[in-house]
């Protein structure tokens, strides 16, 4: 057999797959700069899959830096995917899993090669990671987007956040079969409990269990940077083979060896550089991953458009004989110092870039000054301005940070300690964190009554992070109706020290029960979502038929018209034509039409129904205020000017205001009389027409 046709029968047999994780696209896309920096990589990246004609591409997660990536990014990653991955190469490797279940959430559960309406020559499989996560009411991701587009496979999405069955996508090759599990982006906190609790399983094949290679991606912390806030590589099953970890942007993609559970873990890190730390100064790649049987073989690809990046540190206390604090010239020697260390990073760039040409010509410069031992920090502002043509990051070029302890004369300062993850995976304290830290110190009077701190912290950080707008006010509704039934249940007499008695103590057994808590926060968030979606579709003006239906029934009495604030349909019944004879002094006046009225009626019903405080849930029915009753009765002051802008105050009824005020009544029936010679005076002035919309009624105030 001939050396040719021996390779051709050994690439019948491996599969090989180019591996890239956290490309972030979009990041920084509207600076002058940077804007395009990783448009550039990824057009880089999937030449290379191209290049070296791969069976597929897989991606670790954090593909696009937004949770909701502008239509720019959304159409250069589509672009690029369609030039490179669409075409008339075969694949050559087929699924044997069940596809539903791999691809279950998507509108097209099978992988795309095998939709016979797409011609697509390079596969790309990719989990999501915590920048590109779903989220919104229906739990959709950019990715998803792409994968209905038939650009890309998203798989390793969890359907359940109490337990989690990670089932591989089974590929094979000739006589090489891969079991390819993934674990898309879940909080660290949670996953790491879920693992502790045994609520994490790895399916495998049920037959020929080693014949399979078992490769897993992940998108989490891999170092530690809290008790619980990262996912230890001993959770992971003992029978994976390589473990491609996403998230870390430190590229260390050479394969290690865990020697407690004996896989391999390969971290590529990312293909941009979005946070001026030690960990993004390595050198960028990503790997050819060759897989025969049970043998791989991962090759480093270093990436030659990707910015330079470099970094320097400077401890002012190590150089006692160059700088001392008390001399009045030391800020301009330690300026020129400074500046000279700059200088020098600018010479290694342009030297590296020499054999390089589509490396950017501007790159990234970081210099940190640790300024302890009584000195003092000079302008950064007017120091980045010398370097404002020859720097791809002027503003923040040099970082200025001091110790709270006094350091030793000769002792040297671990910047690796200092930096423990890049600032654009967020710092190790959280939002949650903070909320909970607020809380435990505040005073008696500030603390919570009714929430958990747990629980007001994961609405916070889902408002921060998800935008989930509602989540806080849907957490607040959710937790009181469980309390006013838990009260209800107990039969609590409605004495106020007994009710806040019990109410803490109901409060104290949810805070023990950890998940109980959690899967409250994943209802009320829940909750959140569908009332958005439901009010998209319900947040609709009224129609002119129910505006004049409403006003006939105000006009009844049966209702007592409500004020009314803001603009309205039935502007245009109130003002008018600007060239028609004003009313008589002393005619009642209505100011923004009857429409805006009748709606915040219905609704102030709705919401004073929702709104019960726990006190109201004790009282009898008969104590309970009728509907039909006001409980007040507010007197309406209307100033009508030439202006546009309208201004309505609105103040309850008092002696004084009902001596003042013409139009108010002191009993039901006087306010329904008013209430109807106010509908003649608007059908003596302003004839109602239904089928006079707004639009009309802007056209004949003009």
């Amino acid at each position: 057999m001939s050396p040719a046709t021996s390779m051709v029968e050994e690439e019948k047999d491996t599969f090989k797959i180019l591996v890239a994780t956290d490309i972030h696209l979009g990041y920084l896309e509207k600076d002058a700069v940077r804007g395009n920096d990783t448009f550039v990589t990824f057009d880089e990246i999937l030449k290379l899959a191209q290049d070296n004609k791969v069976d597929f591409i897989l991606l670790g997660g954090d593909l696009f830096h937004e949770n909701k990536p502008s239509r720019k990014t959304l159409h250069t990653c589509i672009e690029l995917l369609r030039k490179y991955c669409m075409g008339d190469h075969p694949v050559q490797f087929e699924i044997l899993s069940d596809q539903s279940v791999n691809f279950g959430f998507s509108k097209f559960p099978w992988v795309n090669y095998q939709d016979e309406n797409l011609n697509v020559s390079i596969p790309v499989f990719s989990i999501h990671g915590n920048h590109d996560d779903p989220t919104g009411a229906d739990a959709l991701c950019a990715l998803d987007i792409l994968s209905c587009a038939g650009l890309l496979n998203h798989f390793g999405r969890s359907p359940s956040v109490e337990k989690i069955d990670v089932s591989p996508v089974l590929l094979q090759k000739g006589d090489s079969k891969i079991a390819l599990y993934g674990l898309g982006s879940i909080p660290d906190e949670r996953l790491y409990r879920m693992f502790v609790n045994k609520q994490v399983t790895m399916l495998r094949p049920k037959e020929e269990e080693d014949s399979w290679f078992n490769l897993f991606v992940i998108h989490q912390n891999r170092s530690k940077h809290g008790a619980t806030n990262y996912i230890p590589e001993q959770f992971l099953d003992d029978f994976i083979d390589l473990v491609i970890w996403g998230h870390e942007h430190e590229c260390k993609i050479s394969p290690t060896r865990n020697e407690q559970q004996l896989f391999y873990v390969s971290q590529p890190g990312s293909s941009v550089v979005t946070s001026l730390s030690p960990g993004e100064a390595v050198k960028k790649h990503v790997g050819l991953l060759l897989i025969k049987g049970k043998k791989m073989n991962l090759q480093k690809i270093p990436l030659q458009t990707v910015r330079p990046f470099y970094i320097d540190d400077i401890v002012l206390a190590d150089h006692p004989d160059t700088f001392n604090p008390d001399s009045p010239k030391v800020m301009q020697a330690i300026q020129a110092f400074c500046m000279e260390k700059v200088e020098t990073m600018l010479d290694n760039a342009d030297r590296d870039r020499l054999g390089n040409s589509r490396q950017p010509e501007k790159p990234l410069i970081r210099l940190r000054v640790d300024y302890s031992g009584g000195f003092e920090p000079f302008s950064a502002v007017r120091f980045s301005q010398k370097y404002m043509e020859r720097i791809a990051n002027p503003k923040d070029v040099i970082h200025f940070f001091r110790h709270r302890e006094q350091k030793e004369k000769n002792e040297e300062v671990n910047f690796g300690k200092l930096v423990h993850k890049p600032a654009s995976e967020g710092a190790t304290l959280r939002v949650e964190d903070l909320v909970k830290q607020y809380f435990q110190t505040a005073e008696k009077k500030m603390q919570l009554s009714l929430l958990t701190e747990r629980g007001m912290g994961e609405a916070v950080q889902e408002f921060v992070d998800k935008e989930e707008k509602d989540a806080i006010e849907e957490l607040v509704k959710f937790q009181l109706e469980k309390t006013q039934r838990f009260l209800k249940e107990r039969h609590i007499d409605a004495e106020e020290t007994k009710i806040d008695e019990e109410v803490r103590l109901f409060r104290d057994s949810r805070k023990e029960n950890t998940e109980e808590e959690d899967e409250e926060v994943r209802e009320a968030i829940q909750r959140a979502k569908s009332h958005r979606s439901q009010g998209a579709e319900q947040d609709v003006v009224m129609s002119d038929d129910d505006l004049m239906a409403t006003a006939n029934d105000d006009s009844d009495g049966d209702f007592p018209l409500a004020p009314s604030r803001g603009r309205g349909r039935g502007r245009g019944q109130a003002r008018g034509g600007r060239g028609q004879n004003p009313p008589a002094r002393g005619a009642p006046r209505r100011g923004r039409g009857q429409g805006t009225g009748q709606q915040q009626t219905s609704s102030s019903r709705t919401s004073s129904t929702k709104s019960m405080s726990i006190m109201d849930a004790f009282k009898s029915p008969r104590q309970q205020p009728s509907r039909n009753v006001p409980a007040k009765s507010y007197s309406e002051v209307i100033e009508d000017d030439d202006s546009d802008l309208e201004e309505v105050s609105f103040t309850p009824s008092s002696p004084a205001n009902q001596r003042l005020s013409s139009s108010a009544a002191s009993s039901k029936r006087s306010y329904q009389s008013q209430a109807a010679r106010r509908v003649e005076a608007l059908s003596d002035e302003d004839e109602f027409d239904p089928f006079m919309g707004s639009s009309a009624s802007r056209r004949n105030r003009r």
